[in-house]
């Protein structure tokens, strides 16, 4: 079927479209949420009848079409009934990550002078109660958990939708307004800022729209579809993908209870699509290969030809075309003996995951395939509202992002960066024209990253340009290869590979400390912390053979000199992740100065004695 209505021009006639469309049927659903250990979906008719109720209740309490609304929650239902209220009055949504401290939440609520706000629950209306003194074009607070006593000036998401519709029993004509336009700005998306203060994103009707039909003609959905979430929706990626996309075609979105509960959300819901990021399937990869360490013999050795066969079947088709005849029916028994029971885990249903957000390394991606669970890898930018290019189901290749999405232009500049043209290029930044101007020039977004075309008009990343290294000796390194290259190693949790203006590269590892421990337990080695457990002489010699290993694959000047083991992860509540889970480069090495000094000390030491 796809999209419901294939000549939406804004949000509001999106939703307008679908609810119609469902209007008097009880069995679909755009939304499910467990309560009480299972999960119950919300009916179209109820999320409509609330969504004008709130409507209604902002419009009453001055919220008037492009104002500023603000959204501060976790993924749950208030946060799809406050957007699309929030849309319907030709109002601005700004989502803001839950995990962001009261001062960047003060910042951009300045910034975009915010007029009312729509919190979560009670420790994030906190932060804005220990905010709003210095808020003051924040006339409106609303809570979507019930307050349980009344706090001044603040009401619940209930006690809102019930005075909206009073007032709309009284005004039925309330609604009845201007119509919004598509390029009025639909939402300010404030970038996770990896340098400096965060930019508004402002994204219009039509950049978002534009960017859903896109996609829709190539992931083909219909109201079969569930999808699961736990993505952000204060992140463009999960809200055009995760959210409109997903709704604009009735397919149903269930709720991930959080990041922790996805493998048992997932055989509950059972999902045919999932919105990702890479670190998803590191975690799904561990498991599979910790379930079948603790198997039988033959059980590991049937695993290992299973994946043996379907690398096999799929470099046959990737090369040929298609599979001869003895792998086609080996693949078939393999089906029946592994994929089948991976699949069933992940809850039986799954056509495709879809990654973006963070580059997907090629080998975790073959060996998915090997697996036969196709993982479409993309590419994209908030200001590109976000998705500009997409592997095809029908040609899946490892180690690009695809080919453009249909209305989007791509060229690489003559140093490498990748410029877009097209209907879903952002309006600009927020009150920030000089920034605008940098990065939109004729036309053309330049996008900040490296990257290159190849024959079949796939492009793959090779670095985001500010994170090239220049060595002292001039050598213009792109870390990410590197660091991809050494987390395809167990007992690498997180990387980053650092050597601006210094003579050689090094790297700062957070080791996987489960597998660390997995080896102290075998080799009999005692530690009381795992600080101690990285200065073990027998840990460092695994990671010392691991940077000889991943030395062998490079050119001399990337070679990973030395390392630098760490005991704290790479999080966003230290700083040292944005809320995309891109890692703050600048921050960590701050962070660790100290001991990066002293490695190239003894390093200068070593290589000027040679």
């Amino acid at each position: 079927m796809g999209l419901i209505n294939p000549d939406f021009q804004t949000l509001p006639e999106l939703f307008s479209s679908v609810f119609s469309h469902y209007r008097g049927q009880e069995s679909a659903f755009p939304i499910a949420r467990k309560i009480n250990g299972a999960y119950e979906p919300i009916l179209y008719h109820t999320l409509e009848e609330d969504v004008h109720h709130f409507s209604a209740f902002l419009k009453h309490n001055g919220v008037a079409s492009k104002d500023r609304v603000a959204i501060l929650s976790e993924n749950r239902p208030g946060w799809y009934l406050a957007d699309m209220a929030i849309l319907n009055l030709g109002a601005i949504n700004v989502p803001l990550y839950p995990s962001l401290p009261p001062n960047q939440i003060e910042f951009i609520l300045n910034n975009c002078s915010a007029k009312a706000i729509v919190v979560s629950n009670m420790l994030q209306l906190g932060k804005i109660i220990s905010i709003w003194q210095n808020l003051p074009e924040l006339c409106l607070v609303i809570v979507m958990n019930r307050l349980e006593e009344s706090i001044e000036d603040v009401l619940d998401l209930n006690q809102a939708k019930d005075e909206g519709k009073k007032i709309l029993e009284e005004k039925p004509w309330l609604l009845e307004a201007a119509p919004v336009e598509p390029d009025d700005v639909a939402t300010i998306i404030y970038t996770s800022g990896t340098t400096g203060v965060p930019k508004g994103v402002m994204l219009t009707h039509r950049n978002i729209c534009e960017n859903v039909k896109s996609s829709s003609s190539i992931i083909r959905l219909d109201e079969s579809d569930r999808g699961l979430s736990f993505l952000p929706l204060s992140h463009a990626y999960e809200r055009t993908g995760g959210y409109y996309l997903l709704f604009s075609c009735g397919a149903s979105i269930y709720l991930a209870e959080s990041v922790e509960t996805i493998s048992l959300n997932m055989s509950e819901a059972r999902p045919t699509i999932i919105f990702t990021v890479p670190r998803l399937f590191d975690r799904i990869k561990m498991s599979i290969l910790k379930q079948i360490s603790s198997e039988n013999a033959i059980k590991q050795k049937i695993f290992n030809w299973a994946l043996s066969t379907g690398e096999k079947y799929h470099r046959e088709i990737n090369t040929k075309g298609k599979s001869s005849t003895l792998v086609s029916l080996q693949h078939a028994l393999a089906e029946k003996l592994v994929y089948k029971k991976i699949k069933t885990k992940l809850g039986g249903k799954l056509r495709y995951f879809v990654s973006g957000g963070a580059a997907l390394p090629q080998k975790i991606g073959e060996f998915f395939q090997a697996l036969d669970i196709s993982i479409l890898e993309g590419f994209g930018l908030t200001e590109t509202s976000p998705i500009t290019n997409v592997n095809r189901p029908e040609k899946i290749k490892y180690g690009t992002v695809g080919p453009t999405v249909d209305n989007v232009q791509l060229k690489i500049a003559e140093d490498g960066e990748i410029l877009f043209k097209g209907p879903n290029i952002m309006k600009g930044y927020w009150k920030d024209e000089e920034a605008t101007r940098q990065v939109i020039k004729d036309g053309w977004f330049y996008s900040g990253d490296i990257g290159e075309i190849d024959k079949d008009g796939y492009l793959k990343i090779t670095d985001r340009k500010k994170h090239i290294i220049v060595t002292s000796g001039g050598k213009n390194i792109a870390p990410m290869p590197i660091e991809n290259i050494i987390s395809e190693s167990p007992y690498v949790d997180q990387v980053i590979v650092i050597g601006e203006k210094r003579p050689f590269l090094i790297s700062i590892i957070v080791p996987d400390f489960n597998k660390l421990k997995e080896f102290a337990a075998a080799e009999g080695i005692k530690f009381n912390s795992n600080k101690e457990l990285i200065q073990h002489k027998s840990v460092l010699q695994i990671f010392e053979k691991l940077m000889r290993t991943v030395s062998r694959q490079l050119a001399t000047h990337e070679k990973v000199r030395k390392f630098l083991l760490v005991d704290d992860a790479f999080t966003i509540e230290n700083g040292h992740l944005t809320p995309t889970l891109k890692l703050k480069r600048k921050e960590i090495i701050t962070k660790y100065s100290s001991e990066i000094d002293k490695v190239y000390k003894t390093l200068n030491m070593v290589y000027n004695t040679e």
